[in-house]
């Protein structure tokens, strides 16, 4: 079981890092400087994650955990600035794109700030899982009277 905490987190880092590329590559969406920032922690989590499933090697929680959850913390603090206008900074201390810009907003509320969060909130609780689920390979009863 604990290897498929660890192949899910991976698939959900190898798709939110295939949607950023989308993003900007193929719908030209000029990222923000805290899209940069949750790009920093989301795509080392790619081949971090990917090396870890091909060497089954569950203790990487210990590596990615931070990754993620600051991730997600960056997410939300970015969500917040899109969705609360007080949140948002001076515009005058902005250069490039606003990070209260949203070039996508469906229904209402999902934007791509909010899907990055997901994505960290699911790679997040993966990786806990991980940690705490038990060993595989530990020792059962079986046999014994």
């Amino acid at each position: 079981m604990r290897l498929g905490w660890l192949y899910l987190a991976w698939v959900v880092a190898l798709v939110a890092t295939a949607g950023s590329l989308y993003f900007s590559e193929v719908r030209h969406f000029v990222p923000c400087a805290l899209c940069w920032w949750q790009r920093i922690f989301m795509y080392p989590l790619v081949p971090l994650l990917g090396i870890a499933t091909f060497r089954q090697d569950v203790q990487v929680w210990r590596y990615g955990l931070p990754l993620a959850t600051v991730g997600l913390a960056t997410s939300t603090y970015h969500y917040l600035i899109q969705k609360v206008p007080g949140m948002a900074p001076p515009a005058s201390c902005a250069s490039g794109v606003p990070c209260s810009a949203a070039y996508i907003d469906w229904y209402g509320f999902v934007t791509i700030p909010l899907l990055a969060g997901i994505a960290f909130a699911l790679i997040t609780a993966l990786l806990i899982g991980l940690a705490r689920s038990p060993d595989d390979e530990a020792p059962t009863d079986a046999g014994t009277p």
